[in-house]
């Protein structure tokens, strides 16, 4: 006996993506399943068995919960009432049941009356009339007809029509041929999954040709039962099962030729384990059962490139429609490079969007795209590019090692030498790890997948380029925001924009100072101005000092000769001792000054740095001197006492 088995047969692209979403779930921790996740007893127990249980009512669904929305979709009331429990929900629901949803709620917004043609009470039409508020559903013409008549306005008003994925093709056209008669004002969605139209038709290609044929599927399930039907109009025998358990042999003694087909709801394992039963020969196949049933014509090829709009997101997908007969999705997986993306920030329902066709399933009829694999052909045509352009281009630095930084661009990791990062030799590179950058592609050996970056290259270029601003726009007296770039004895090296410029040490500050570490430090932002330039020399004399505070003013502002001062002493000498008595002001205290008795040196009673009150004994404007004297107020003080009157006592009262 020859078995020949149906090319599209088991799970549909709908349940498949459930059943597996509910694996992980169940695995990962407790998953809900609002209601059976497909009719058959098989997997809902298997999924129970991986810990997930199974609900009727979104209210059964503990709060906070993780639930699992199945292939058929449902109300929108379920999904407020799972929000409202705080419940996560993966929803499964598959994308050609979400676009006829879609149809339906942009009909409702146009003031349409959306038709459903299905069986009332499957899940699927209960969550599309859910999704309305207006929405009729009826399981064909006959019921329909039976509306208008009861209804005869319905005929004049804006209708719109759409169908169950899993509808058969016969009823759903003569609905559409008579409602197109007596319908003024309607339009039709052909909304039969593809999938199911190819099964169908095969079964009864198949049909044809066979002299018995075993139908395998869950009683439960509608969809099993019309390829049943169907294949009955054709062969003349027709046997259902659920498993093939019941099948002695003897009820295909005398058959030839026997087919096998199996509905949406029936698992791989269960049709592999009929097949094998019913073959006279098990013969060794080079392919795999899966590829077996994945093998079809295909309406696109795998590497195509397609541009496709973005009609649903999903926890676990982006479906885009692609113009042809079949929809296209987007793992999420396969949507981006970057793990820390976040799908709402990358497309939006009504992107256009390109991505490269990964795989293309007939039996299903989806095709399996990817942005990512897109993305990085493009990507690494660009670096590959950028190497003769020199483009320069924006990079993350992910990581740090031996040799020097990881960049990514693009999605591509590119290496950048620590000669090349931009930082002084030997320097600590962490700081730059989780930083963005700028650089330029060096080297691409695409085969080796080796890219090799310079982010010194963009900033030499960079430097090179403010230079050039600078020296073309410079001029006495023009100030600038520098950054100090390095610190000598004599004074500090300041970047003005692409040039050093240098700032002595006698215009770092009106104060006198040993060190330019006292007033700045390496990486410190200052604001500088031009004292002279020499362009061929390639040399900027800069300052610092605000003239705008000129110290001798500042000093005559406020004090007078008399006044006392706290002044610092800065310098002694073996005549005196130079003290500051504002920055950039200094007076001298004559060794005869410093103490009220004779003294060898200044620094008997004085010490650098020394904080002291002085009395201003002398000023001298034009040649901008000031005399100060500690002895003045040690005099004063006996003077002071002597004079301050001395208090009576009080008679002793007898």
């Amino acid at each position: 006996m020859e078995v020949i088995l149906a090319r599209s047969a088991g799970f549909c692209y709908g349940v498949r993506r459930a059943v597996e979403l509910a694996e992980t779930a169940a695995q990962d921790g407790n998953v809900y399943l609002l209601g059976h996740i497909t009719h058959n007893d098989y997997v809902i127990r298997r999924l129970e068995e991986l810990g997930a249980t199974t609900v009727f009512k979104a209210e059964d669904v503990p709060q906070g919960a993780t639930v699992l929305i199945r292939a058929h979709g449902e109300p929108d009331e379920v999904y407020e009432v799972l929000a409202q429990q705080g419940c996560t929900v993966l929803d499964a629901t598959c994308p050609n049941v979400v676009r006829i949803h879609n149809i339906v709620r942009h009909a409702e917004e146009q003031g349409r009356i959306p038709i459903v043609v299905g069986e009332r009470n499957h899940p699927e039409i209960i969550g599309i009339i859910g999704s309305t508020r207006t929405g009729l559903a009826v399981d064909g013409w006959s019921e329909l007809e039976e509306k208008l008549q009861n209804n005869p306005d319905l005929k004049g008003k804006a209708l719109t029509f759409v169908c169950q994925t899993t509808a058969i093709r016969e009823v759903w056209e003569k609905t559409v041929e008579n409602a197109k008669k007596v319908c003024t004002s309607a339009e039709f969605f052909d909304t039969i999954c593809g999938a199911t139209s190819k099964r169908q038709s095969e079964a009864v290609e198949l049909a044809k040709r066979c002299d018995a044929m075993i139908v395998i599927g869950d009683p439960k399930s509608s969809n099993t039962r019309r390829l049943a039907q169907l294949c009955q109009a054709s062969c003349p025998l027709v046997v259902r099962t659920e498993r093939g358990n019941e099948f002695t042999g003897e009820e295909f003694q005398h058959v030839r030729t026997l087919g096998i087909t199996a509905g949406a709801s029936t698992p791989e394992w269960i049709i592999k384990e009929v097949y094998n039963k019913m073959s006279d020969e098990i013969m060794e196949i080079e392919q795999s059962f899966a590829e077996m049933l994945e093998e079809s014509f295909k309406t696109l090829n795998n590497g195509d490139k397609v541009t496709g709009t973005v009609v649903a997101i999903t926890p676990t997908e982006v479906q885009v429609e692609l113009g042809i007969k079949y929809p296209g999705y987007i793992p999420l997986s396969e949507l981006s490079d970057d793990p820390n993306a976040k799908v709402e920030d990358l497309v939006k329902v009504g992107d256009e969007v390109e991505a490269q066709v990964v795989q293309v399933s007939d039996r299903d009829c989806m095709v399996k795209l990817s942005k990512k694999r897109l993305d990085a052909a493009k990507n690494w045509e660009t670096v590959e590019n950028a190497v003769e352009s020199k483009e320069v281009l924006d990079g993350y630095i992910t990581e740090e090692n031996k040799g020097g930084l990881v960049a990514s661009v693009k999605g591509i990791r590119v290496f950048i030498p620590a000669s090349q990062s931009g930082k002084p030799r030997g320097a600590d590179l962490s700081d730059m790890v989780k930083t963005h950058v700028q650089l330029r592609i060096t080297e691409v050996n695409r085969a080796r997948r080796r890219v090799v970056g310079s982010i010194r290259a963009v900033q030499a270029e960079a430097r090179a380029a403010a230079a050039a601003e600078v020296w073309a726009n410079i001029e006495v007296g023009k100030h600038y925001t520098g950054t100090v770039k390095s610190l000598t004895s004599y004074g500090a090296f300041v970047d003005i924009g692409g040039v050093d410029g240098m700032v002595h040490i006698s215009e770092l500050s009106w104060s006198r100072i040993k060190n330019p570490a006292e007033v700045v430090s390496v990486g410190d932002t200052v604001d500088v101005y031009v004292i002279s330039f020499d362009p061929e020399k390639k040399k900027i004399s800069l300052g610092m000092k605000d003239h705008s505070q000129e110290p001798w003013t500042v000093f005559t502002s406020q004090y007078s000769v008399g006044d006392v001062a706290p002044v610092r002493i800065v310098k002694l000498m073996t005549f005196g001792a130079f003290a500051e008595i504002v920055p950039g002001v200094d007076g001298l205290i004559h060794i005869s000054q410093i103490a009220d008795h004779r003294i060898d040196k200044p620094g008997d009673v004085l010490a650098e740095g020394e904080t002291v009150d002085a009395k201003i004994i002398a000023i001298d404007n034009d040649n901008k001197k000031v005399s100060l004297s500690i002895r003045a107020l040690l005099e004063d003080a006996p003077a002071q006492q002597e004079e301050e009157p001395v208090e009576e006592e009080a008679p002793v009262e007898e």
